[in-house]
């Protein structure tokens, strides 16, 4: 059954729906994703920033940790007939599919959070056509892909109520950042060294010491804007655009720091950027913006 799928999507496969299907995909990715959040963050609306990276954040770190129990080759690794397509964006395992997890769980909780019909229409095609694209390029089986949607969807629904109660909640939530975010930091740090001594198979472990990472940095980003900036995100329309745009320049700039770390300390390069990344975005770029008066405080 699955083969027959597969081989459907091989067998429709034309030059169009290639280039359909890698615009598809893109918008499950972290780049995306990432982008959009930082600017609900710094510019919308706080609450929504957290719960929004809070629920993505879960629903990929458990999606991390089946990849690396499962451990399940992707189709064009089991099928001579699939050649597989952005070959690039297949790291890790098969199961479940980690485009599909992060898509089911961006695209629900931005329906959660605006709750517009036609609004959340438009989420629930867009989080349909990243899973079928992965479908479409041949790296990753029909399982990976339901099995994506359901862990995306079911913890963002989950999650959305307990979120928004929590961040409610200054304190606890500070203390709930801050624990959870060291515990990330302490054990993406340990997987990081493990990978870089080749003690752990990096194909399981690799996007799943990013995703703390990145989850660390984010987190302890949040406590220290708290204690140190408490920005307000309303700002004019041009102001707005100006923070947006430099400070995701600085993300770009962070995650494109990988071509000049050495390949002797690739794995702990890779903590370092990620952590980074979350840590700029939530916290490091509020705190500079707001000396460049990028950033007004809320107080």
């Amino acid at each position: 059954m699955q083969e027959a799928i597969m081989l459907f999507f091989l067998n429709i496969a034309n030059p169009f729906l290639d280039t359909f299907a890698n615009i598809a995909s893109i918008v499950g990715e972290q780049t995306f994703v990432i982008a959009v959040i930082i600017y609900i963050y710094w510019n919308h609306d706080k609450k929504k920033g957290f719960t929004l990276f809070s629920s993505i954040l879960f629903a990929v770190l458990s999606m991390g940790i089946l990849k690396a129990v499962v451990r399940s080759p992707r189709p064009f690794q089991v099928l001579e007939s699939i050649d597989g397509k952005r070959l690039e964006t297949a790291t890790g395992y098969s199961f479940p599919s980690g485009h599909t997890t992060t898509g089911a769980a961006f695209y629900t909780s931005l329906a959660l959070a605006f709750r517009k019909r036609n609004f959340s229409i438009f989420c629930a095609i867009m989080m349909t056509l990243v899973g079928l694209s992965r479908l479409y390029l041949g790296v990753h089986w029909p399982i990976d892909v339901f099995a994506g949607l359901l862990l995306g969807i079911l913890i963002s629904f989950f999650a959305k109520q307990k979120l928004d109660s929590l961040y409610d909640q200054g304190e606890k939530r500070n203390r709930f950042a801050l624990v959870f975010g060291l515990i990330m930091f302490a054990s993406g740090l340990v997987m990081s060294i493990l990978l870089n001594t080749h003690s752990i198979d990096a194909v399981a472990f690799t996007d799943l010491m990013k995703i703390l990472a990145l989850g660390a940095g984010g987190y302890l980003g949040f406590v220290f804007e708290e204690k140190k900036v408490d920005f307000s995100p309303q700002a004019s329309r041009k102001l707005q655009i100006g923070r947006y745009l430099v400070g995701l320049i600085g993300v770009l700039v962070i995650m494109g720091a990988k071509v000049i770390i050495p390949e002797s300390i690739d794995a702990i390069g890779g903590f370092v950027r990620y952590t980074l990344v979350g840590l700029w975005a939530t916290g490091l770029f509020p705190f500079i913006g707001r000396s460049l008066r990028l950033f007004s405080g809320s107080r």
